[in-house]
């Protein structure tokens, strides 16, 4: 969708609706989904295929809560690599497993990580690893006023 609305050809009134489902119960039988929808099981788990294969759905996530885990501190980390440390940091963070997201950006840094550590201690060890390859400006999250929630698939 783009800003002015505009939808992919593979996402249909009937795959949106489908969407919207799935977002609100990823877990749902697919004869359950059909009978929310309105569609027999078996269109509605080929819809759900293509859509698959096309690229629409890309999986399913189980979402943890970090805290619950022992890493209740959350921060976003921009980098700014050194010269030639493009590659090295993005290489680091897929090893670093306290790190959970890592996107390329625009701008004058290039990388923003989504970081989970046990303390404030904890995020200066996962920092430090960082700092051999680049400059980090850490942001720590106090709060989450709008938590992960599904794209907007109206028409």
């Amino acid at each position: 969708m783009t800003d002015r609305g505009f939808h992919d050809d593979r996402i249909d009134d009937v795959n949106a609706r489908l969407l919207a489902e799935l977002h609100a119960d990823p877990r749902i039988t697919m004869s359950e989904l059909a009978r929310r929808v309105g569609m027999s099981a078996p269109a509605v788990t080929e819809r759900v295929q293509r859509m698959r294969a096309s690229g629409v759905i890309t999986g399913f996530r189980m979402d943890v809560d970090p805290a619950s885990l022992g890493l209740p501190v959350t921060a976003f980390v921009r980098i700014r690599p050194a010269p030639g440390r493009l590659e090295k940091l993005a290489a680091l963070a897929r090893s670093v497993e306290q790190v959970s997201e890592c996107y390329r950006i625009t701008g004058e840094d290039c990388f923003l990580l989504k970081v989970h550590a046990p303390s404030v201690e904890g995020l200066e060890s996962v920092l430090d690893q960082f700092l051999a390859h680049g400059q980090t400006v850490t942001s720590l999250v106090v709060s989450t006023p709008v938590p992960p929630r599904p794209l907007p698939l109206s028409r």
